[in-house]
């Protein structure tokens, strides 16, 4: 373990602040996870009617993320990041004033569409922060980050959940601020200069500068886009783990199964903490492609085996499956995308991008809800595991392409 954290040695100094920033806020990653459950429990939504929100609410996140992405490409990544994350947290502070109330859903939507926004300029923040050589391992320690929050964010949610369920938005609001302003005190302004992206486009590296709007450089990249729709078989399946994995915890083990399904994704957390560092520092020297095709095969194995679960150990060893699957899609797939993308057109790819990826992520919730309605719960995680093996298959292939290409 002391061996493979040294890879996070000698990194720029502003991706150590977003690192820290990323922990507080991903302590406060109280209102998500338990979204569906809040919506069931509290508000008295069907599993359908809460799906169709879900959807809903995804698909609310692909204007925001466009208009943020714009903006961030034209007036800096900096001022979009600050402005609209202290706009969500704001939302936050009014849920849970009106905790209970029919507004609810509509201040978290709101929420969400702010959160589209924010994420473009940071992702391309990150980029511009980095070079091909360190990129990986910083996004390592980014993700890593994320994990150390997200480790002790959910067992706190977990118990809040009955007892004090404002909390959970009032809690989210203030880690997020509180993220927002160490970034705003400690990071400069990243966007690169008119200069470096005109120099950028005489480049011969897979980041050169391309002219014209979002679809043009974006045919410039048709790899990226098989990329990209391959991977929403991934965040298809993952997104079950929001929606469904807490529906079921709780058809099986009644109140009891809020508290499991908050330790499963703390040792969802625990395990990207020791794990993460370890995978990456061990398979960095293959190929990102054929990484994350055997992360798709992780996927496949966890989640389908979900269906025949029945006891919370089986529930946690399955949790540690798809985790490692996750550690390894997540540090190979920004890393490829980020590696793959125009210099200047950074934030609009990490808008665009996204939104191909997370087409899955924002259909599998009503989709979800239409199998378990009309079929079964156990359905469901069958046909989840067979998304993530369609996945990895495209990776697959997309990898074979590139390797043909390189030889």
């Amino acid at each position: 373990m002391k061996s493979s954290l040294s890879i996070y040695r000698g990194l720029p100094q502003p991706i150590y602040v977003l690192f820290f920033s990323t922990v507080i806020n991903a302590v406060g990653i109280f209102v998500y996870p338990f979204l569906a459950l809040y919506l069931t429990r509290r508000l008295g939504y069907t599993a359908l009617q809460a799906g169709t929100y879900m959807t809903f609410a995804s698909i609310l996140y692909v204007p925001g993320s466009m208009i943020g992405s714009k903006l961030a490409d034209a007036i800096g990544r900096k001022p979009v990041l600050v402005i609209f994350q202290l706009m969500m947290d704001l939302c936050f502070v009014l849920a849970g004033f009106f905790e209970g109330k029919p507004i609810i859903p509509y201040l978290v939507l709101l929420a969400l569409f702010f959160d589209g926004m924010v994420d473009p300029a940071r992702e391309a923040m990150k980029t511009d922060l980095t070079t091909m050589e360190n990129r990986q391992v910083s996004f390592s320690l980014i993700y890593l980050g994320h994990n150390v929050g997200f480790a002790i964010g959910p067992v706190i949610a977990g118990y809040l959940f009955y007892t004090h369920p404002s909390w959970i938005f009032f809690g989210n609001a203030i880690a997020g601020a509180f993220a927002t302003l160490l970034v705003m005190i400690k990071i400069k302004e990243s966007k690169p200069s008119k200069e470096t992206i005109e120099e950028s486009k005489r480049w011969k590296t897979t980041e050169k500068g391309e002219e014209g709007g979002i679809l043009k450089a974006l045919l410039t990249r048709p790899r990226l886009l098989f990329f990209a729709l391959s991977v929403t078989f991934f965040s298809y399946a993952y997104s079950q783990t929001l929606f469904a994995l807490p529906l079921l915890t709780t058809k099986l083990f009644g109140q009891e199964g809020a508290a499991l399904y908050g330790r499963m994704m703390a040792l969802n957390g625990i395990v990207v903490v020791l794990g993460n560092p370890i995978i990456v520092s061990k398979l960095r020297r293959f190929h990102p492609l054929a990484n994350i095709t055997a992360s798709g095969l992780l996927y496949a194995v966890g989640f389908s085996l979900f269906a025949f679960a029945v006891s919370p150990i089986a529930f946690l060893a399955l949790t540690v499956i798809f985790t490692t699957g996750e550690i390894i899609n997540a540090t190979n797939e920004h890393f490829y995308v980020a590696n793959n993308t125009p210099i200047s057109h950074r934030s609009r790819f990490s808008a665009i991008l996204p939104i191909i990826m997370g087409t899955g992520h924002a259909v599998a919730p009503i989709i979800g809800g239409s199998i378990i309605e009309a079929h079964s719960m156990n359905l469901l995680w069958i046909s989840t595991g067979l998304g993530a093996l369609i996945g990895s298959l495209g990776i697959f292939i997309l990898y074979l392409t590139e390797k043909k290409t390189r030889n």
